[in-house]
């Protein structure tokens, strides 16, 4: 028999070169050109081909070992050889003189079979296979829309939507069929109604945005004892009344500010498969509002050019046009970022659902007084939570942690007097 080494080649001034992906397997039939193992550098990621055809004996690296020029990658039998030594080696009388058609049959069934478990892995680039990778796709499962069934980074992309439709589609046929093995009315007086309009529809974009965005989310706390201070002594000029404006209308105004230093924040990639985001110039932020039928996000407009006070007076407008479902649809659309509070109800910290395909929001919890070391001493101070969530496609951690640092200067001691009110 004949056997021979597949080294690595030529590989200009690279040397100890990681392996990040065996694309083979020990008894595999390959052909000159096939794809062995990827290589990655700092550089750049390198597929290895075949020198030759035959059937591999064995397999000498492995994900996460190092090589360099010359290094053995794998032993091949020359398929030439294999088979001549088969046909040399079976006495004439065991030879088949005929062939039966359900035999032949039989024998390209089996042949397929072979093909199927030893065939070449997907066609497709180093940078797609490592795209691949870190989203843990196995990218021989993934369908080629290219010529020849080359894999492109859609085609991973639309895989892993697919996946997560099915997924979800599967849960529900799960439950289905385990809720049909009994009825709740069987363990006491139930009733049925109608699940609101409201809440209908936007279960599918929150479906949507929980499935297709990586959400991560940063919790804090801000120092809001000043702007607290300053917020209820606040007085009408002419009646010399108590001004009621929420902490909301704050909130949202220090929100632009960070926003404006932070452009990212104020992003949309809807358009991911090209490879752009949409930045937006524009400051709608939009405001979570609990009605009796169901949660609704209209928009504040413009809320960076709006002083505090026309801030408190349309959230009170808007708020009330989506518990009387008076407000036009068009305002549900087209924000920079929302806020989700919950300080009107209480608790602290929770994890809020990005609105698509906004990339960011904000979760603010109940006000509370609490005990803060500073300058030597425990004083008492009121601080608010805050639990910011983000897509980490286009925000990463630290960016995350110095857009709330940020939020919480803006709502300190310093910011409430600047303000316009």
């Amino acid at each position: 028999m004949s056997k021979k080494d597949i080294k690595v080649p030529n590989i200009g001034e690279f040397k100890d070169v990681e392996v990040i992906e065996v694309l083979i397997k020990k008894g595999q039939k390959i052909k000159k050109n096939d794809p062995l193992i990827t290589i990655e550098s700092d550089k750049s990621s390198v597929e290895i081909p075949s020198s030759d055809d035959g059937t591999i004996i064995s397999l000498n690296v492995k994900i996460g070992d190092k090589v360099s020029e010359g290094d053995k990658i794998i032993e091949i039998e020359s398929e030439k050889e294999i088979k001549e030594t088969s046909a040399q080696e079976l006495p004439k009388s065991q030879l088949p003189k005929e062939i039966k058609k359900n035999d032949l049959k039989k024998t390209n069934e089996s042949e397929n079979i072979i093909a199927k478990d030893f065939s070449t892995k997907a066609s497709a680039s180093p940078k797609v296979r490592k795209f691949a990778r870190e989203l843990g796709v196995n990218i021989n499962k993934v369908p080629g829309s290219e010529r020849q069934g080359r894999v492109t980074e859609s085609d991973v992309k639309l895989f892993v939507a697919t996946k997560s439709d099915k997924s979800f589609k599967d849960q529900n046929t799960i439950e289905k069929k385990i809720e049909l093995e009994y009825s709740h009315s069987d363990f006491g007086e139930v009733d049925i109604k109608d699940i609101p309009r409201v809440k209908k529809l936007s279960s599918k974009y929150l479906m949507n945005s929980w499935t297709k965005i990586p959400h991560v989310t940063n919790h804090d706390e801000a120092d809001i004892t000043e702007l607290e201070e300053f917020r209820t002594s606040l007085t009408d000029v002419y009646t010399g009344e108590k001004k009621k404006i929420t902490p909301l209308a704050f909130i949202v105004k220090a929100l632009t500010t960070s926003l404006k230093k932070f452009p990212n924040f104020n992003t949309s990639i809807d358009q991911i498969e090209n490879g752009k985001m949409t930045v937006k110039k524009y400051y709608h932020v939009g405001i979570a509002v609990d009605t009796p039928n169901g949660l609704m996000v209209p928009k504040l407009r413009n809320a960076d050019n709006k002083n505090i006070s026309l801030i408190s007076t349309e959230l009170k407008k808007i708020s009330q046009q989506c518990r009387d479902l008076k407000i036009d649809k068009k305002e549900l659309f087209g924000g920079s970022m929302t806020i989700t509070s919950l300080g009107g109800i209480g608790g602290s910290f929770f994890t809020p659902i990005i609105n698509y395909p906004e990339v960011a929001i904000l979760g603010v919890g109940r006000v509370e007084k609490k005990q803060v070391f500073m300058d030597g001493k425990f004083v008492t101070r009121t601080m608010l939570p805050l639990s910011l969530s983000y897509d980490h496609r286009i925000i990463d951690g630290a960016e995350a942690a110095r857009f709330n640092n940020d939020l919480k200067e803006n709502l300190g001691k310093n910011f409430a007097y600047k303000l316009a009110v």
